[in-house]
C-alpha cells in the first residue's frame, strides 16, 4: 500500500468516476484504474462498485475512505513538520500592499526572504487599506501593509509599523503657514485635499472629525500623496497628510492639528493563522522594518503609502 494510492482511492472516491479522477491527479485513466486494484487487492476487498456508471464506494470503501483521508493528512503533515525542521519552506504566498506603496523594507523582506527560499511563489497586489483588509479576513491574501486609523483592525494579527498624527499642510504664504497649530473646527473651513476613502490617512481625519461632530467637505482627492502635496503646494486648498507625508514635500509647512486624537498607523496584518512560510516571511519582515516606532518617527519614509 502506498500513499499515492490513497491519494486516487480519495479522489475517485470524491469523484464517483475514475476518469475525472484520473484528470484531477494527472494521471492516465488506465493508470488510475489499475493503482486502485492494486490498492484492493492489497487490502483484500472490493472499494468500488463498478456496476453502474459511475464509481460508488462499496461497505468496506466507506469505511476505508475515512482512515484514507487520516494517513494522507498525517503525511502530510509529517512533510510539513519536516521542511520546517530542514527550513525547506514551500508554498504560495499572496502578499498585499497599498497603493503607490514606497516603503522599502517591505521590498527588502520580500528580496532576502526569496533568496532564502527560493521554493515559495510570493504574488503582490495592491489595492487600498480596507479591501487589503477584507482580501486578508478572506484568505485571498495573506499578509498586507496597510494604512489604518488608530489601530491595526480587530479580528486579525496585526503588527504596528508607524504611529504618527495627521497634520494639515499648506505652501509658504498661505494664511495658516505661520501658525503653530490648527483645530479641526477651524481647518475644515478651508478646502480640504486629501486621500480617498479607504486609506489610513483619511480614515484617522475623518474619525478624528467625527469624534467632535465635524463632517469636512473633501473639495480634491488623490490616491497618491505626492498628487495630494502637489495640489496643495498650487494652492487648490490644504493638504491633509500623516506627519512624514508632510515632510517629504519641499515647499510645504507642516501645521499640527490641535485636536486630532485619531493616529495614523502604518501596520502589517495577516490572518489568525499562517503557513511555514508566512511565519519565515513575518519573521524577514521583523528584521528589516525594527521594533514599531512612536509617533513622530518617521524612518521608513513614513505613511508614504497611504
Amino acid at each position: 500500500m502506498e500513499i499515492r494510492q490513497l491519494k486516487y482511492f480519495i479522489a475517485v472516491a470524491e469523484e464517483a468516476n475514475f476518469t475525472r479522477a484520473a484528470q484531477r491527479v494527472h494521471i492516465s485513466q488506465p493508470g488510475i484504474s489499475a493503482q486502485i486494484r492494486q490498492l484492493e487487492n492489497d487490502l483484500g476487498a472490493t472499494l468500488f462498485d463498478r456496476s453502474g456508471r459511475g464509481a460508488g464506494l462499496t461497505a468496506v470503501g466507506e469505511v476505508a475512505l475515512a482512515h484514507a483521508r487520516e494517513v494522507v493528512a498525517a503525511a502530510q503533515s509529517l512533510r510539513r513538520s519536516v521542511d520546517e525542521m530542514n527550513g525547506l519552506v514551500r508554498g504560495k504566498l499572496v502578499v498585499g500592499m497599498v497603493t503607490a506603496c514606497t516603503v522599502t523594507p517591505l521590498f527588502d523582506a520580500l528580496s532576502a526572504f526569496h533568496r532564502a527560499h527560493p521554493g515559495v511563489e510570493v504574488s503582490l497586489i495592491e489595492d487600498d487599506s480596507d479591501r487589503l483588509v477584507g482580501h486578508v479576513r478572506e484568505g485571498r491574501a495573506d499578509m498586507a501593509l496597510i494604512g489604518a486609523a488608530g489601530g491595526p483592525p480587530a479580528g486579525l494579527d496585526g503588527w504596528p509599523i508607524i504611529t504618527e498624527p495627521v497634520v494639515a499642510a499648506v505652501p509658504a504664504g498661505h494664511p495658516l503657514a505661520e501658525r503653530g497649530r490648527i483645530p479641526l473646527a477651524e481647518l475644515v473651513g478651508h478646502p480640504i485635499i486629501c486621500l480617498p476613502q479607504g486609506t489610513g490617512v483619511r480614515a484617522a481625519f475623518d474619525r478624528s472629525a467625527a469624534a467632535l461632530g465635524l463632517t469636512p467637505a473633501v473639495a480634491l482627492q488623490a490616491s497618491a500623496p505626492g498628487a495630494v502635496a502637489a495640489l496643495a503646494l498650487r494652492g487648490l486648498g490644504v493638504a491633509v497628510l500623516s506627519e512624514s507625508m508632510a515632510a517629504r514635500y519641499e515647499g510645504l509647512r507642516t501645521v499640527p492639528i490641535a485636536d486630532a486624537g485619531v493616529p495614523a498607523v502604518l501596520a502589517l496584518i495577516t490572518a489568525t493563522t499562517g503557513s511555514p512560510a508566512l511565519r519565515e516571511l513575518l519573521a524577514y519582515c521583523r528584521r528589516f522594518f525594527g521594533e514599531p516606532q512612536p509617533a513622530g518617527a518617521a524612518p521608513l519614509g513614513g505613511l508614504a503609502a497611504g
